[in-house]
């Protein structure tokens, strides 16, 4: 069995962008917020990883995921979260996966995984501000939970 968020990073796996929003300013001011931003995702069959990058007043300046085959897996994409961090001229992103199973308690694997991409940003001056676990029996805050 495949570990949550095994496999390696920098997949090349192919984005989607949910939305660019260079004429919609929005703002995140807490895990609540950003919550129901990815509220969505609790309702799709197949693990789906999201990444929203902010700029320094935690602006939204995108938005893109990338979607599992697996229905309680998925490769956590590094570089391509960097790409992106550095192509947005982000600093701060906030992840967001959901967990089909319908418990948002974060597994040991989501916990690392967390942990590796956090190292990762903060290398680039990128700071991950958040990871949100969504699911039908509610929604997670790593930040909340003090785990970053």
């Amino acid at each position: 069995m495949r570990s949550r968020f095994g496999g390696a990073a920098g997949s090349g796996r192919r984005w989607t962008v949910l939305f660019d929003v260079p004429h919609r300013p929005m703002r995140l001011h807490d895990p609540q917020e950003a919550g129901l931003l990815f509220a969505p995702l609790a309702l799709e069959q197949v693990e789906v990883l999201a990444f929203v990058y902010l700029d320094r007043h935690q602006q939204i300046l995108g938005m893109r995921h990338a979607r599992s085959a697996h229905r309680d897996a998925a490769d956590l994409p590094i570089r391509d979260v960097a790409a992106d961090a550095i192509a947005f001229h982000a600093a701060a992103v906030v992840m967001g996966h959901n967990h089909p199973s319908g418990d948002p308690t974060p597994s040991r694997a989501d916990r690392e995984a967390t942990d590796r991409l956090a190292r990762a940003l903060d290398a680039l001056g990128v700071r991950l501000l958040d990871h949100l676990v969504v699911a039908t029996g509610g929604t997670t805050s790593f930040r909340s939970l003090g785990f970053l």
